[in-house]
């Protein structure tokens, strides 16, 4: 019965392919799908290999973040469609699983080389969309590529063991095997980044997947399955489905998935990581994060100014491993002027301006939340070194622009420490010694990274032993690992079992089958043997 209604979910989908219709001279002519037709530009699911629109009443406007025109329009996918893309990606994953490892490579290796083609096309959607400065949208389609280039090589990475004679005559080996169909949950501040570290290791082990873009930024998403099909991926290994709450739900209970990555706020982590494993899934869930910078007095000046402007600073201050809050061993003064100076030398503008150095934050909601916690902290007792909040970009004084914003005097106990603010705010606090700015850190509820400047490679090695969280930077502003290396995160900034990216990532998306075998011949008829073998 479940075969046969999931079938007919897939034939009123027919309908929806380009329709053939003659023209001039007896040619024949595709007739742009629906979804291309509409201004502004209503972005598509892919189900079964065909980008289609959503039969859905109700969408969602894109906004450029700088302009606040409508770029584009997300629908809100119907249950039906949904369930039509994972019997789509249920469907293909036989055959996908039995593809050779070496014709799956040689999809990512097309498919890396149709990313390069396109990175402009890109970047310049990802800043439309995002807001965040060409240089940043580059930035975050090179570090997406990396991860395909890296599922490039997953052949050596996917071996099994092999025993020989465990007891006489009998061997035992284990083999590395996709689960099935699994899914990807995606943020808004790396749109083409953070899909690319899910669906390029996911299929490339030989899962099916179905991935849910952000709502607030998809167009990126969208380009990147558009390519992924032109590199050669087979109907149904690749679905995309757009939508909110009732999608993410949608994913997390269907029986069909056995697998899910998420990436996103902490509130809708936590509930996604209980609804999804109380139906026994496996889930990786990259959560809120706090970063902090240790400055020690011996730290080299220019370098350290630097890296904290630009860690702090950078896309808006949107990304999971922005160091949001520093802590001056030895007080501030020698650093406060100079970090100020080094701040007001950021150009803020439309990321599509040559000279900008920092976008607008993503939307008019996300600033009244960053301007709300920058105000609570002034409340509260911290000093407004820098404030951004009302400032103003010719030519663009509609956009939702934050700029530059420094808080010093900060404690433990303020609201702006406590949450994620995920903006271009930097909080300032002081510590006496290494070890009570280490403390400080270590008491903080968020534990995706940290890192020290230093010159002292003692106080270094100090640090990288006693502080406790996922990542850690040695003189290196954002601790962000490699793909060949995992993105490592101490709970509560992640959930799960296996993190993100290296041999995690690959034991992530699947599963380990072990084969005992004998094979010797049998002389005579000696009856059946029942006894357990042992060497």
């Amino acid at each position: 019965e479940t075969l046969r209604n999931s079938l007919q979910i897939m034939r009123n989908f027919k309908s929806l392919r380009p329709q053939k219709s003659a023209v001039r001279n007896n040619y024949l002519a595709v007739t742009e799908p629906s979804w291309k037709q509409r201004d502004p530009l209503r972005v598509p699911n892919l189900i079964g290999g065909r980008f289609v629109d959503s039969q859905s009443f109700v969408s969602v406007d894109v906004l450029n973040p700088a302009t606040q025109q409508v770029v584009s329009q997300v629908p809100l996918t119907t249950n039906e469609e949904f369930k039509a893309a994972v019997f789509a990606a249920k469907r293909a994953f036989p055959l996908w699983r039995n593809t050779p490892i070496a014709t799956r490579q040689r999809i990512m290796f097309k498919f890396q080389e149709l990313i390069r083609r396109d990175i402009d096309k890109l970047a310049v959607n990802i800043t439309a969309e995002h807001g965040k400065t060409l240089k940043d949208a580059y930035g975050d389609v090179l570090r997406g590529l990396e991860e395909v280039e890296h599922a490039c090589g997953f052949s050596t990475l996917q071996m099994g063991e092999f025993i020989s004679n465990v007891s006489n005559g009998i061997d035992t080996y284990s083999i590395r095997e996709p689960l099935g169909v699994c899914a990807g949950i995606c943020p808004f501040d790396f749109p083409a980044m953070i899909p690319l570290w899910m669906f390029p290791v996911a299929v490339t082990c030989g899962n099916t997947f179905i991935l849910k873009p952000s709502e607030k930024d998809p167009g990126a998403a969208v380009m990147l399955a558009e390519l992924a099909v032109e590199a050669g991926l087979p109907n149904g290994v690749l679905n995309l489905i757009h939508g909110s709450n009732e999608i993410v739900n949608a994913i997390c209970d269907d029986d069909d998935i056995k697998a899910i990555s998420f990436v996103g706020p902490n509130a809708a982590g936590t509930s996604v990581y209980a609804r999804a494993s109380a139906k026994g899934k496996r889930i990786q869930s990259n959560v809120g994060a706090k970063n902090h910078a240790v400055v020690m007095p011996d730290a080299s000046v220019d370098a350290t100014l630097n890296a904290l402007v630009t860690a702090g600073f950078g896309a808006g201050g949107q990304k999971c491993m922005a160091l949001s809050t520093v802590v001056f061993v030895g007080g501030l003064n020698p650093w406060e002027d100079k970090l100020v100076e080094h701040a007001k030398a950021i150009k803020v503008n439309a990321g599509t301006e040559p000279d900008a150095d920092l976008g607008p934050v993503i939307s008019k909601q996300v600033k009244e939340q960053i301007c709300k916690l920058i105000q609570t902290g002034v409340d509260t007792g911290a000093k407004l070194v820098l404030d951004g909040r009302t400032i103003v970009v010719p030519g663009y004084e509609h956009g939702s622009f934050v700029g530059p914003t420094i808080l010093s005097n900060v404690t433990t106990n303020m609201e702006c420490y406590k949450e994620e603010v995920f903006g271009p705010v930097l909080l300032c606090m002081q510590a006496g010694s290494i070890e009570e700015a280490i403390n400080i850190i270590n008491r903080h509820k968020y534990s995706n990274g940290a890192s020290i400047f230093t010159t002292s490679g003692v106080a270094a090695r100090k640090f990288q032993t006693e502080i406790e969280v996922g990542q850690v930077g040695i003189n290196v502003p954002i601790s962000v690992p490699l793909p060949f290396s995992s993105f490592t995160s101490c709970k509560p900034s992640f959930a799960g079992d296996l993190n993100f990216d290296g041999k995690a990532g690959i034991q992530f998306y699947t599963q380990v089958k072990t084969v005992t075998q004998q094979w010797k011949d049998i002389l005579g008829n000696s009856g059946a043997s029942l006894p357990m073998p042992s060497s």
